[in-house]
């Protein structure tokens, strides 16, 4: 048996459920049942529901073979794990911060000041490496009060948008670690349970699908060349003959490609303007390498 451990709640909740839906493990039941474990459509594959912040330590200390974090959680608890995948939800940063009103302007204007944050190891890491003797403050929730009562001068904390920054009257002045979601593992269940890779598959074949759309549409025989040279496939375009009389005795041919879902607008206009016509634009659940 496998276990996998993933967030309980929060914003890395939804994503977490959803890739497991669209990588062919959904996953039966959730954590809004109260339950700790759930099992998926595969009965080797378990879940274990835990805080973020825990996961890296489970899977470290083997009490889930797999887990699903974000990599500023993993770094902090300097967990000795394997980093499998980026799964590229999750975007997040820690930001230094200070009052709107400080003169502070750069890291370097803090020595010897006071830095509060959740996050002691990766902040000391930070100033360590900058030369800049701080004191860390760890603290344990409302990070962004402390310069406001007197407990900080600075802050180190999650920033995903700016907007708590901003209600509490704070500027970020730099960026100390930029993180997302990342599916890791236990180092020995990975040397001895092949199905760890065969999930990592699973969950690259759907970052791969979301880069990506299917194109198909019907081309006359004398445009497939100007087509061909319009469409950037993955392996070049499929061609086939069209067995209709719609066309009223034209040569029509059908062709489908994948292509970069961001070239998706231009492509289309191209194809239309060398004769292709139909054209259909479809999302790929997943691309398997």
């Amino acid at each position: 048996m496998i276990r996998i451990a993933i967030p309980n709640k929060g914003r890395l909740y939804e994503p977490t459920i959803s890739i497991f839906k669209d990588a062919g493990l959904p996953i039966s039941g959730g954590a809004e049942s109260r339950k700790l474990f759930a099992k998926t459509t595969d009965p080797d594959i378990h879940i274990l529901f835990a805080r973020a912040a825990d996961i890296p330590e489970y899977v470290q200390d083997g009490a889930a073979d797999v887990g699903i974090t974000g990599m500023d959680l993993i770094t902090e608890r300097g967990a000795n794990v394997e980093a499998l995948l980026d799964l590229k939800f999750g975007r997040a940063s820690l930001v230094l911060a200070v009052p709107e009103d400080s003169a502070f302007e750069k890291a370097q204007n803090l020595e010897g000041k006071k830095v509060a944050t959740e996050f002691p190891e990766i902040t000391r890491q930070y100033f360590e490496k900058l030369g800049v003797n701080v004191n860390v403050i760890k603290v344990s929730g409302a990070c962004e009060m402390t310069p406001h009562v007197g407990i900080a001068d600075a802050i180190v904390d999650i920033s995903s948008s700016g907007t708590t920054l901003l209600i509490n009257h704070l500027k970020a002045i730099d960026t100390v670690f930029s993180s997302t979601v990342y599916l890791i593992a236990n180092k020995e269940s990975l040397r001895t349970k092949e199905k760890i890779l065969d999930i990592k598959t699973a969950f690259e074949s759907v970052l791969n699908a979301k880069k990506k759309r299917y194109l198909m549409m019907n081309v006359p025989e004398a445009s497939l060349q100007a087509v061909k040279e319009v469409l950037p496939g993955m392996s070049g375009p499929t061609v086939m003959k069209v067995e209709s009389s719609k066309f009223s005795g034209e040569s029509i041919l059908a062709v489908h490609a994948v292509v970069d879902a961001d070239l998706i607008f231009s492509i289309v206009n191209k194809l239309k303007k060398v004769g292709a016509r139909d054209i259909l634009v479809v999302p790929i659940e997943r691309i398997m390498p």
